[in-house]
């Protein structure tokens, strides 16, 4: 059965926006965002950076994206605050992750 994803890019963690505890009083949402600084979420920043990079896009980009390759989705859901970040977030849908980059962050995001 398809499904929606609900916190596509992990309450903005995903966007590369909170990278230490320094970071997370750049938002309201930062407290929430605590719980992915560590080894794993450290991770999956590593191959996010790596694949936009490669791709010459951003981080939440290729997030969306990554949610966007996964079985059984049909529509990843995230918010936006400004008119950049919806950007960001739309241009997911012109990205086409290849085999390598879906297992580098598969691979990134296991536990």
């Amino acid at each position: 059965m398809p499904d929606n994803f609900h916190y596509s890019l992990a309450s903005g963690f995903l966007t590369g926006k909170y990278r230490s505890e320094g970071d997370l009083s750049k938002s309201l949402r930062g407290g929430g965002v605590k719980k992915y600084l560590n080894e794993r979420g450290f991770n999956i920043l590593k191959a996010l950076d790596a694949v936009a990079t490669e791709m010459d896009t951003t981080p939440t980009a290729v997030a969306v994206a990554w949610v966007i390759a996964q079985p059984g989705i049909t529509a990843p859901i995230a918010s936006a605050t400004d008119i950049s970040q919806l950007q960001q977030i739309t241009s997911a849908v012109q990205l086409t992750l290849n085999i390598d980059q879906v297992t580098l962050l598969n691979d990134a995001s296991k536990y």
